[in-house]
């Protein structure tokens, strides 16, 4: 896969609805890639955007760098922050400028 530099908006959208390990934390926490919104222009090569992710009511987990994994994929390390609570549990959001 990619760098987390050249990561498009394209490239998370062929994920949408998939699974995601997080690797970085003591607890197996799963997330889903829910949404992927763009933002306008940006530095990177199709402009800003935003992802999505759902994950569980608990653990929660506080904003910051998780190192994501699913196997088409594979592994990256992005900055979270929850940004909602659901019927479905927490929501994420990392944002690519």
């Amino acid at each position: 896969m990619a760098t987390l530099q050249s990561l498009t908006s394209g490239d998370f959208e062929a994920f949408l609805n998939r699974v995601f390990d997080v690797r970085s934390v003591a607890d197996e926490v799963q997330l889903s890639l829910i949404e992927v919104k763009p933002l306008g222009a940006g530095e990177r090569e199709g402009g800003a955007f935003s992802t999505l992710w759902q994950g569980p009511k608990s653990p929660v987990l506080e904003q910051s760098v998780y190192r994501l994994f699913e196997q088409e994929f594979g592994e990256q390390e992005l900055f979270l922050v929850p940004v909602a609570e659901k019927d479905a549990g927490i929501q994420y959001e990392a944002i690519f400028t």
